[in-house]
């Protein structure tokens, strides 16, 4: 590996181990859309302990589940063919350098090529253990009684909400996988391919969850839950 082999593995490695550090200091002085869905979700599974039928919260939470399946089974088909190309033999490797991959030892190769499998591997299981986790919120929605008091309305969907929220942030944790096997991805063109697409993957997660339209939107509609939820206090 030449310096800037390293250069690039070392910039891919602070970027994918310092995302979630950032996010949060991000989240502390301006708000970031995975904490502002935190507050979202917790008002709708409050809202749904004060639902005689919940079974539009169960079908909300039905499609978020087929979402996580497709997303692993797609997850997996992908590690199958990678690992097919990596535990191929010399053939298979040797194929890359007819669609314009960098010329570089084998072993090298194969390091590459394990950087993109670990990612996949990282986001499958995240998305088995999203998958996993809503599925027992549903159940908690299924389960929910018929509750009188609201203080046992409001301490049943906060403890549904504690099941719902780690599920779908592992999904998000799920997709966030396949930008970063994509940044890894163009490590096979060379290591300047690699920087360009950690710090292309890297500020496009950014501003998402920052400044985006979707993230600026659900900000609002989280203060306006808040300014609600004081008034009924």
């Amino acid at each position: 590996m030449t310096a800037f082999d390293w250069l690039g593995l070392g910039l891919f490695l602070l970027c994918w181990l310092g995302y979630d550090p950032l996010l949060k200091l991000i989240a502390r002085r301006s708000g970031s859309l995975n904490m502002d869905m935190l507050t979202v979700r917790h008002a709708w599974m409050t809202a749904m302990t004060h639902r005689e039928l919940r079974l539009l919260d169960s079908q909300l939470l039905g499609h978020s589940i087929n979402s996580g399946s497709f997303f692993a089974s797609s997850n997996l088909l992908l590690i199958a063919a990678v690992g097919g190309i990596l535990f191929g033999g010399d053939q298979a490797l040797q194929g890359f350098a007819a669609v314009g991959a960098e010329d570089v030892p084998v072993r090298l190769l194969e390091a590459k090529l394990g950087l993109v499998l670990l990612c996949l591997a990282r986001g499958l299981l995240d998305f088995i253990w999203s998958i996993r986790q809503m599925n027992y919120a549903l159940a908690l929605i299924g389960a929910a009684p018929e509750i009188h008091q609201d203080g046992d309305k409001v301490a049943f969907g906060e403890a549904t909400a504690r099941v719902l929220n780690p599920a779908l942030s592992a999904f998000s944790q799920g997709v966030r996988g396949y930008y970063f096997a994509l940044a890894a991805a163009a490590w096979l063109f060379g290591p300047l391919w690699l920087c360009a697409g950690v710090l292309s993957a890297f500020s496009l997660l950014v501003w998402r969850q920052s400044a985006s339209p979707a993230a600026r939107a659900i900000r609002t509609a989280r203060r306006l839950l808040e300014v609600n939820h004081e008034r009924e206090v």
